[in-house]
């Protein structure tokens, strides 16, 4: 039984993961075919669309009653965007160049959000009324994003979001097929138009989110009883490396293709819709525990992640050896949990 549900716990997550593209894909499409800005699409549909697998599976959790499960998922997974998704983000690029709003606003963004984050689970227990704080933070930095930003975004201009219509369009997972098929850049930028297969696979990305986030908790928890574990571990490791694959895609691809700005900003916008959103949306439905094994080991690393990457930032560059250092740091992670 126990190998059986190793299956159903893999099988899941790869279902998740490819539900999540094919939802990320078709929502994309639809924007460029109603001509919304690329830019609203990169701030939303990517860096929140890739985030879809940890929100699907805390709504589950709670649910299913595993509410310890949610915030060892968020905490796991924004580790791993960091350390995880950016070291290796920077080892394919060799130099992530880091522009100076990554320092002026967006770091300091981040790092308010985890602040606020940690200040509310302090008490190892995140309620209603918090998780509306949440919320509200949130609805309070994507409005500034999309409003501020989406005026700034000029080809002469710097920052982590701030790039060409053609370059985020570049970059949208969609698009990386369509490049294969298509000529020229100009016909990219102008989008597929809706057809009854981009409605089949936003409906069946949807639904596959939803059957493989059941089963994916499903197997959480009995994995954790067969192997005599707490659920959070399995949580704050496998699935937080799981659910954390669209943003790991994303990122190295944009690495490889030397698109920086969204790089960084996919990682960015992700970590903080994860403790903002990903938490304060299950904690509307139930009170929330924070885990012993999630408040000592999982918090710290969660401090430090943060901390290195704004002061890494400081340089405006992510060196090669500090990527590799942020892989060592997250070896050691996963090795303290293992020893806990």
């Amino acid at each position: 039984m126990l190998i059986f549900w190793i299956l159903i716990f893999i099988l899941s997550l790869a279902v998740l993961v490819k539900s999540a593209d094919w939802l990320v894909n078709s929502a994309e499409k639809i924007g460029l075919a109603l001509k919304i800005s690329p830019f609203i699409i990169g701030v939303t549909i990517v860096a929140i669309g890739t985030s879809f697998p940890e929100l699907i599976t805390s709504l589950v959790a709670v649910f299913k009653d595993a509410t310890e499960i949610v915030v060892a998922n968020v905490v796991g997974s924004n580790i791993a965007n960091i350390l995880l998704i950016v070291g290796l983000s920077s080892i394919v690029a060799r130099t992530l160049i880091v522009r100076k709003s990554l320092i002026d606003l967006d770091a300091p963004l981040l790092a308010a959000s985890t602040a606020l984050f940690v200040f509310i689970m302090w008490d190892r227990k995140i309620v209603a009324w918090e998780g509306a704080l949440l919320l509200c933070a949130f609805v309070i930095y994507l409005l500034y994003t999309i409003f501020n930003r989406g005026e700034e975004n000029k080809p002469k201009e710097k920052g982590v979001f701030r790039v060409t219509p053609e370059e985020m369009v570049e970059i949208l997972p969609s698009h990386v097929e369509r490049r294969k098929k298509m000529d020229s850049k100009k016909q990219a930028v102008l989008g597929p138009k809706i057809g009854s297969r981009v409605l089949f696979f936003l409906v069946l990305g949807i639904v596959g989110l939803t059957i493989s986030a059941y089963f994916t908790i499903e197997s959480v928890i009995m994995l954790a009883g067969f192997l005599g574990v707490p659920t959070s571990l399995i949580a704050i490791i496998a699935v937080a490396i799981g659910t954390s694959l669209p943003e790991l895609i994303v990122s190295v691809g944009a690495a490889w293709a030397k698109k920086y700005e969204i790089a960084l900003g996919n990682v960015l916008g992700s970590n903080i819709f994860n403790v903002l959103m990903v938490v304060g949306i299950p904690s509307l439905i139930r009170p929330l525990i924070v885990d012993n094994l999630t408040f000592t080991i999982g918090l710290p690393f969660l401090v430090v992640a943060t901390l290195l990457f704004v002061i890494s930032g400081i340089s405006r560059r992510i060196h090669i050896w500090e990527g590799m250092m942020y892989l060592l740091i997250y070896l050691l992670f996963v090795v303290k949990l293992l020893m806990f």
